[in-house]
């Protein structure tokens, strides 16, 4: 789990906001700004965050579904950034995606055995109709649905079933990275838990790999080994699971963390209240863009954008509060703040 599947660095994708009569560019949504980070071979990293802040626009970027403003995606040594459209349908059946909302990512018009023979055939796996109709009750069976199923269509099946059918589809191809967006997000929360643990089952019968992005922070921690925490098109935050759930150093990693309810009783924990609204990516604030809202906030914080500071080997937080250079502007935070809620 040493070598990088995945290797992101500086990846920025902002959209045009076009005005008036001639129809000309006059600002950017910069949905996702400057972020970098990679995933190792057998890895599940995590990606948190509040909708909006750019989490499944990442996702689509990585797989070129939505063309990246800048930056680089490498992935087992080849940058997909740069790569024709030709190159590009070929590496794909490395990388596959899935999405979701279960009720439209499949075709209503085709069975579950067509949707899932359209897959093999467009990466041309299989010698024949027969060796695909096979390998598609094979397929079947792996995520839990009967191979008898073959001939139905999406609206025969549960949500739930349907989610399988799109895992189905994701593993076909036999991929090295599955970037799974909100997967279970749609499902009823007595489904969730099968979802997910069909999820490592398959990781590790398969030796996937994941990039698993959700806004519930009981889902990412139930399937993740490390989780990126993003806000507003950054990534605040970087741990190991254990080290994030235990303390959490960001601001806003502080907040989220105290929003989660506890099975204990008797557990006192802080409940982080965040002032006024997340702003808008079209015109996100000076500096840091946590500091509207951030009960730590400083002068610095509203000027200078802050450094990722490494904290650990893998650990990594963007937050004045931890940059050496500007640690003594905060001396008036208390330590057990500065190292998360307890």
């Amino acid at each position: 789990m040493n070598q990088p599947l995945l290797v992101v660095e500086g990846l920025k994708t902002h959209f045009p906001i076009k005005k008036g009569l001639l129809n000309k560019e006059k600002s950017f949504v910069k949905a996702v700004d400057g972020i970098s980070f990679h995933v190792n071979k057998g890895e599940t990293l995590g990606i948190v965050g509040e909708s909006g802040c750019g989490k499944s626009t990442m996702g689509r970027s990585i797989l070129r579904l939505i063309e990246p403003t800048e930056g680089s995606v490498m992935f087992d040594g080849v940058e997909l950034t740069t790569l024709n459209k030709s190159d590009l349908r070929k590496i794909r059946s490395e990388i596959q995606i899935v999405f979701q909302d279960p009720f439209a990512s499949l075709n209503p018009k085709m069975t579950v055995g067509s949707i899932l023979t359209e897959a093999l055939s467009t990466h041309h796996l299989g010698q024949n109709s027969k060796d695909r109709r096979a390998k598609v009750k094979e397929l079947l069976g792996i995520v839990g649905l009967s191979p008898t199923h073959i001939g139905r269509y999406p609206h025969e099946f549960s949500g739930g079933q349907r989610q399988r059918i799109g895992i189905a589809r994701a593993i076909a191809v036999n991929p090295a990275l599955i970037i799974a967006d909100e997967p279970v997000s749609a499902l009823d929360v007595s489904v969730q838990a099968q979802v997910l643990n069909l999820f490592q089952d398959l990781k590790n019968t398969l030796g996937l790999t994941y990039i698993f992005i959700a806004h519930d922070l009981s889902v990412v921690k139930h399937v993740s080994d490390r989780i990126g925490v993003m806000y507003l098109g950054k990534i605040v935050e970087m741990s190991d699971k254990k080290e994030l759930f235990k303390k959490p150093l960001h601001p806003y990693t502080q907040a989220l963390m105290s929003a989660v309810p506890s099975l204990d009783p008797d557990a006192k924990k802080e409940r982080i209240i965040l002032r006024g609204d997340v702003p808008s990516p079209s015109s996100p604030p000076s500096g840091c863009a946590f500091h509207p809202r951030c009960r730590f906030s400083k002068d610095v914080c509203g000027k200078i954008t802050p450094r990722e500071t490494t904290i650990s080997p893998g650990q990594f937080v963007s937050c004045h509060m931890y940059d050496e250079e500007y640690k003594s502007e905060f001396s008036d935070v208390k330590k057990e703040q500065l190292i998360g809620i307890r």
